[in-house]
């Protein structure tokens, strides 16, 4: 038998660039604007936020990272396989009979209920050891952790808390997007009062946009996570972190389109004038959300190629989209051309505001058909004019 070698790029229906040069420098850019005393976690649950969570956490650590935030016991596991020395919180919390599996792995639960915190205490007693753990406290979000009276109740229980090595309090802002939301000022002052009596205890509360809208928001650790993969955490301020990944999807083919005619299912975008159309290979099944499509009563999102914008022209389809390169010189876009419809030129955010989502969905959401490569990205291109 002859050993199977990986498919060319060509076999693909697009290529996913993930820079990790670009993550770590958005890192260090965060740390360096935390207030003093704050140490810089990062949070790479979700497979660090579809960059590949082994990989990418490999880098923070080598640019001085040494503490990481993901959501589940089996990501914790995965990255402790790379990093046998990192801090790993795991966010959501103790799952039934995963305490042996976490202390035996040096991973620290985020308890966030009476529940959990007597389950570890009762592990820790039985082991005849003290392993740490975090608590979340919960500070309006309802969502995880302990009511502030709980948290003090559970706090007043010194044989229960003594029975492990509490090593954090952490709380997590329910409308960071927006900094002027009066949520933000509420959650802030009930933390610092809850607080207040263990101030030996190190707190974090400052996700990316915690980080971004004030030292008060940054206490003792901030565990930023979109601003890492370039994505932007306040709705209000431009974005300045780096893009960290680019989509390039394949044209099939470019057609022409008749004035008057339709493309796409449902009819729903109808061509005004005499029309050219690359069909390339990306579609919903691959993390291009339905709704960033176009129709005739609404503009969608846009591919970049060479300089030029291409819009979206009509419904995203499993497989496949349309774009509109009837205004991109003759000769650029052909069969086998590769088109950016995500990356330093297509910001997932934008591309966000049509699917009336948030660009962690669509980070979260890289398809598993492109070929994936890791490299440094381009800069963003310039429009023809600018």
């Amino acid at each position: 038998m002859t050993s199977q070698r990986p498919l060319p790029d060509s076999h693909a229906g697009g290529v996913l660039t993930i820079d990790t040069d670009a993550i770590a420098a958005n890192w260090s850019l965060i740390a360096s604007q935390l207030a003093s005393g704050c140490s810089c976690a990062a949070t790479i649950k979700a497979d660090a936020y579809g960059t590949g969570a082994k990989i990418t956490s490999k880098r923070l650590w080598d640019e001085g990272c040494t503490t990481f935030c993901v959501a589940l016991p089996g990501e914790a596991l995965e990255v402790r396989k790379v990093l046998p020395q990192a801090k790993i919180y795991v966010l959501d919390g103790l799952f039934p009979d995963t305490a042996e599996t976490l202390a035996s792995n040096s991973l620290v639960p985020v308890l966030g209920s009476e529940e959990e915190i007597r389950e570890w205490a009762g592990f820790c007693r039985t082991a005849g050891q003290a392993f740490p753990a975090a608590i979340h406290i919960d500070t309006g979000m309802n969502r995880l952790g302990l009511r502030p009276e709980q948290f003090s109740s559970m706090m007043g229980d010194a044989a229960l808390i003594n029975s492990f090595s509490l090593d954090l309090l952490l709380t997590h802002l329910a409308c960071g997007s927006d900094p002027n939301h009066p949520m933000n000022g509420r959650q802030l002052s009930a933390f610092r009062e809850v607080t207040a009596p263990f101030s030996q205890i190190p707190r974090s509360l400052a996700n990316s946009a915690g980080v971004l809208m004030g030292k008060e928001f940054h206490f003792d650790m901030a565990r930023p996570g979109i601003s890492l993969y370039g994505g932007k955490a306040l709705d209000t301020q431009a974005n300045t972190m780096a893009a960290v990944a680019r989509v390039e999807a394949r044209v099939m083919t470019v057609r022409s389109v008749p004035a008057g005619e339709t493309v796409g299912y449902a009819a729903s975008r109808t061509a005004r004038r005499d029309t050219r159309i690359a069909m390339v290979a990306a579609g919903y099944a691959d993390g291009m959300l339905r709704l960033t499509g176009s129709t005739d009563a609404s503009e969608g999102g846009y591919g970049w190629i060479e300089g030029h914008i291409a819009p979206l022209f009509g419904r995203i389809s499993m497989d496949m989209m349309a774009l509109d390169v009837t205004d991109v010189p003759q000769g650029i876009v052909k069969r086998g051309s590769l088109v950016e419809i995500l990356g330093p030129n297509v910001a997932a955010s934008d591309l966000a505001s049509y699917a009336q989502t948030i660009d962690y969905e669509y980070l979260t959401g890289l398809g598993k058909r492109y070929r994936r490569h890791y490299g440094r990205l381009p800069a963003p291109g310039a429009r023809p004019g600018d």
